[in-house]
């Protein structure tokens, strides 16, 4: 069985896969990180290419997320399932495609996402019920405020708890804490519109700056 360590590479490049900007282009003929906010992600793609296309992008950045994070261990010698060292390469597997997302290779490391949709991914892998409850207060806030910045923000940040209730401090909980806190990093400048009050609502389609 091959070592572990390949499944790193394979992650990475998986999260690689730049969806959102494939969109644009078969789409709309456009390079999204050239129009409305610049942004590789569901959001922006809901704003010029429409709801469909949001969707789609967002399964597909979901999935590459979850994909190497339930497979990999399976066919790569990461150690007993179930062990230590089997949740630890899964979680490696998971941070790998969130770094291929936000610095994609396929776009020569240039324009990725802010990782919300591929890390909602990663969790579905390894924290199902947490992450239902954390997507379900995502699109609570979303709908109820108009801005998907503001429930991906929250969703991040009642993810760490919701683990630690559910799982205890395991290597999950460590890492969903620091997937947070680089979520709030990647938001940083929705974070200064929102308490701005600048920060564009979902529901004015066609205006830029969101998340995702």
């Amino acid at each position: 069985m091959p070592h572990a360590a390949l499944g790193l590479p394979i992650a990475y490049v998986a999260g690689s896969f730049p969806s959102a900007y494939l969109a644009g282009r078969l789409l709309k003929g456009v390079d999204l990180r050239t129009v409305g906010s610049g942004n590789l992600g569901a959001t922006n793609v809901y704003r010029e290419l429409g709801a469909g296309a949001a969707l789609a992008v967002y399964l597909l950045d979901a999935g590459k997320g979850a994909l190497p994070v339930a497979l990999l261990p399976r066919v790569l010698d990461v150690g007993v399932p179930g062990s230590s060292s089997a949740v630890w390469w899964a979680l490696a597997y998971g941070i790998a495609t969130l770094a291929g997302h936000s610095k994609p290779i396929f776009l020569l490391w240039k324009g990725g996402g802010k990782g919300v949709a591929t890390a909602s991914g990663v969790f579905a892998a390894l924290a199902p019920v947490p992450l239902v409850i954390a997507l379900a207060l995502f699109a609570t806030v979303t709908v109820s405020s108009g801005f998907v910045s503001l429930g991906s923000l929250v969703g991040s940040l009642v993810l760490p708890p919701l683990v630690l209730w559910h799982d205890g401090a395991t290597p999950v909980f460590w890492v969903s804490v620091a997937v947070a806190a680089f979520i709030w990093w990647s938001h940083r400048a929705n974070i200064k519109r929102l308490l701005a009050g600048t920060e564009n609502s979902i529901r004015r389609k066609r205006d830029g700056g969101t998340s995702s």
